[in-house]
């Protein structure tokens, strides 16, 4: 069968294109960083990306302090099913005689869930998270304000740091859920308009301790 002079010019360009040697526009393209170096301190940079992002933070110079504002923001928004499952939170809550629920009676009314967390990351302000700890899985997930108190010696830069210390901290017993929280839950997949909580938390709120 012939070809036609139509696909003979097609295939003869082809060949060229492939036969021809062509430079490379980004010849250091691999050795490019992602990201542009970043001069700022870590947990300014954590603060700008969690706010862009909808989330809340608050810096706490100690325990004292936090506990302070979280008794405000609780007073504020009138909440009484609050639930803290760690036993290192807990100790700081019972310290100061913060009220809270010990065990998941009455879960399905949770208000707040407090957890720790394994680590910030600066570069897009979100909290890293495992069911390592004793908060499992659902208390950063049912309730409608997830609040996460973290210190300073948990600020990373990138994702790849956090897993890093998740790796050193577990080694080869791995969490088998590692999840990594950026603002409060949303969605847009109704008209395109966007809604905060409809797959978890409605608001996120971190307290970041200096220590």
């Amino acid at each position: 069968m012939k070809e036609t002079p139509s696909k003979e010019k097609m295939l003869k360009k082809i060949r060229e294109a492939l036969i021809e040697k062509r430079d490379n526009p980004y010849p250091n393209l691999e050795e490019t960083a992602l990201y542009e170096e970043n001069r700022d301190y870590l947990d300014v940079l954590f603060a700008e990306q969690l706010t862009a992002v909808a989330g809340k933070f608050i810096f706490c110079e100690d325990e004292i302090t936090f506990i302070e504002n979280l008794l405000a923001m609780a007073d504020e928004k009138t909440w009484r099913k609050i639930y803290c499952w760690e036993p290192q939170l807990q100790s700081v809550l019972t310290q100061y005689e913060f009220p809270f629920y010990s065990t998941d009676t009455d879960f399905m009314q949770a208000e707040v869930g407090i957890t720790l967390c394994e680590s910030l990351i600066a570069r897009n302000g979100s909290v890293l998270v495992s069911n390592g700890n004793a908060a499992g899985r659902r208390l950063s997930i049912f309730p409608h304000y997830h609040i996460v108190l973290a210190y300073t010696s948990q600020l990373v830069l990138d994702l790849q740091d956090g897993f890093k210390r998740i790796k050193e901290k577990y080694h080869d017993q791995l969490p088998s859920m590692i999840s990594n929280i950026t603002g409060p839950s949303r969605t847009a997949d109704i008209e395109k308009t966007l809604v905060l909580g409809a797959h978890g938390p409605k608001e996120l709120i971190v307290f970041l301790i200096e220590d």
